[in-house]
């Protein structure tokens, strides 16, 4: 079968199946957080942290939340790493280096999961799974439980009450992530994932040799990996890993689960703000976005020539042979798209351009769909800054649900719109003019910058996928990269909320002959031209120094 019709039939397959879930899991979330009943297990959970989940909290309580949560999940995970060679099941591995922890617990507190070791070379069973699994669940939680703060803003007025952190937190975790992981981890293993916590052992190789390899719980904490969009690998070879991810159909499983909340939040979005087709316009603005950057990325990575690539009928280099160029493009799009940085592919291999497609799409702010929670507030930011362009136009003041957007509200969507790009910028900027950093570039030319500057894209994103061919094990990138990653997901969060609370403050807006239709095509196609616009001003000059300009130059 023609390599392009497969990746063709694979697309649509995944498209069907993600329309099919759109529905019933989009109602399903909206009645979760809507639900003024607690199950036993969460009044157990409510009991032991000491939290009343029936008092509602105003945007600074629900952001104190948040932090102060936060802040004691990475204390947490970091101790967890520094003790680990005291620790039951740590398979002989010696505790992790100070720098080394400190970046890996803000990466998996922060949703990022950026990974400067190799997991089957560094991490016992009590640190993967207690640690990194757990935070796999809590951190995509409290994206969501953000992103329904946010959408109650909208719903609600006069009043600055957005719900409560911990009842949103735990409701999020027990009632939607747990049970989708636990069934996912299931199809995994079918599919030939492993699940075990087996110790080392020798494995034979066909040349003769032999090479140590460890088992562990993998197919639960992939589930989990992929469905909250969190992306840290059991193995260093992370989604590429046959134990991780074992065939073509496991593949598709996989974007399918990055894909899924995301998208169907949209449809929460649209349950809880009273109008089903403020969610299809969202929606249809994420879809417009995914679906031409897959088209984008599946062409340059099939058309590159040479004989090389005439002969493998594409840029095959860096990618596996058993997912090919159709199944590894869906994949880098769909998580780069997204805060995932899950790889079954090295996209470092990429073509100029190609690279340059994972790097815009971490640059947009990871939208279409977006990650777990982040992509929905991301994306009704950027529907606020949508509006309010289009107030200018027509002259006069601009509104969005019912909701005027005025000098307070612009003023927080801006700030949040350009924090990702100051930290990237910046950032990039000192590692190119330091001697040390440069040091662990393993190319140079535009494709040694762009390495530095994926780095900082995916950390502040909070992407968590790498160019691989950087060096990213420093004191340096442990240190800088970890200060990324927390001031990437945080100080958005605190625009966010901000903004929420003086949304829902607000009293609601009638309706007029005047009032701009944002449930209609043309809002959603303006949305999408102001995020690529915006995205485009702010990133050319670097995206035209690295990916661009060795695009250009094959």
């Amino acid at each position: 079968m023609n390599s392009q019709f497969a990746g063709v039939l694979q697309l649509l397959a995944l498209i069907t199946a993600l329309a099919l879930a759109y529905r019933p899991l989009g109602d399903y979330m909206a009645r979760v957080y809507s639900s003024e009943k607690h199950y036993r297990p969460e009044k157990w959970i409510y009991k032991v942290i000491g939290a009343n989940p029936a008092a509602e909290m105003r945007w600074p309580a629900y952001l104190r939340g948040v932090l102060a949560f936060s802040a004691v999940s990475v204390l947490f995970l970091y101790l967890m790493q520094r003790v680990q060679g005291s620790l039951p099941g740590s398979l002989g591995f010696s505790s992790i280096d100070p720098d080394q922890a400190f970046n890996t617990a803000a990466s998996f507190v922060a949703n990022t999961n950026w990974q400067s070791y190799s997991g089957e070379q560094a991490m016992g069973h009590v640190v993967q799974t207690g640690g990194l699994a757990v935070q796999n669940f809590l951190s995509a939680a409290v994206g969501m439980a953000v992103a329904v703060a946010l959408v109650r803003g909208f719903a609600r007025s006069r009043t600055g009450e957005l719900g409560n952190f911990w009842a949103d937190l735990v409701r999020g975790t027990v009632r939607v992530l747990l049970p989708i992981s636990v069934i996912g981890a299931i199809i995994l293993v079918a599919c030939g994932a492993i699940q075990n916590f087996s110790g080392i052992h020798s494995v034979g190789q066909f040349m003769g040799g032999s090479q140590e390899w460890n088992g562990g719980a993998v197919a639960s904490q992939e589930a989990i990996k992929e469905l909250g969009t969190n992306g840290g690998g059991y193995f260093n070879a992370n989604s590429a890993h046959p134990f991780e991810n074992p065939d073509p159909l496991s593949n598709l499983f996989e974007i399918f689960l990055i894909l899924l909340i995301p998208s169907a939040l949209t449809r929460t979005f649209g349950r809880m703000v009273g109008s089903l087709k403020q969610g299809y316009a969202i929606l249809g603005a994420m879809a417009v976005i995914w679906i031409g950057f897959t088209a984008l990325m599946m062409w340059t990575e099939f058309a590159h020539r040479g004989p090389a690539f005439d002969i493998a009928g594409g840029a095959m280099e860096g990618k596996e042979t058993r997912f090919g160029i159709a199944g590894s493009s869906v994949f880098a799009v769909a998580t780069t798209l997204t805060s995932t940085g899950a790889v079954n592919s090295f996209h470092s291999s990429y073509t100029g351009f190609g690279g340059g497609i994972t790097m815009l799409g971490m640059q947009l702010g990871e939208i279409a769909p977006g990650g777990v929670g982040s992509g929905l507030y991301g994306m009704l930011i950027m529907a606020v800054i949508a509006v309010f362009i289009a107030g200018l136009m027509v002259g006069r003041t601009p509104e969005y649900l019912g909701k005027k957007i005025g000098t307070r509200q612009i003023k927080l969507a801006a700030c949040y719109i350009l924090i990702t790009p100051a930290l990237v910028l910046g950032f990039t900027a000192v590692a190119m003019a330091l001697p040390t950093p440069a040091d662990s570039m393993t190319n140079t030319g535009p494709h040694g910058f762009s390495e530095i500057l994926y780095a900082y894209t995916s950390g502040a994103n909070n992407n968590g996928s790498a160019f691989a061919g950087l060096n990213a094990d420093t004191q340096w990138f442990n240190t800088t990269i970890g200060i990324a990653i927390l001031l990437g997901r945080f100080l958005p969060m605190v625009f966010v909320l901000a903004l929420a609370g003086s949304l829902a403050e607000q009293r609601p807006v009638p309706e007029t002959a005047g009032t701009l239709r944002t449930d209609k095509p043309l809002y959603a196609g303006l949305l999408v031209g102001t995020i690529l616009i915006i995205t485009g001003l702010t990133y050319f000059p670097a995206l035209a120094l690295g990916p661009l300009a060795e695009g250009l130059a094959s």
